[in-house]
């Protein structure tokens, strides 16, 4: 379960980061399937927030990892 967390948080992150660059700068998206995620006219703050979630969810499992290892 920590895996499929950890790859999540990644593609959130990447894809929040990706997102921006490609709205920005240019169009290449890395994930494109993350920008559906996005609701219309509101694609700056949604990507920051996808990478808001991806670094929380990120920290959730160091967390979870670190706590596995106490035990």
């Amino acid at each position: 379960m920590k895996n499929f967390l950890g790859f999540v948080s990644f593609v959130l992150i990447i894809g929040g980061i990706s997102g921006l660059v490609s709205d920005h700068l240019w169009g290449l998206h890395l994930f494109g399937f993350v920008r559906y995620l996005i609701p219309a006219g509101h694609q700056t703050a949604g990507y920051f927030t996808m990478i808001g979630v991806g670094v929380l969810l990120a920290l959730g499992v160091a967390l979870l990892d670190r706590l596995g290892e106490r035990d």
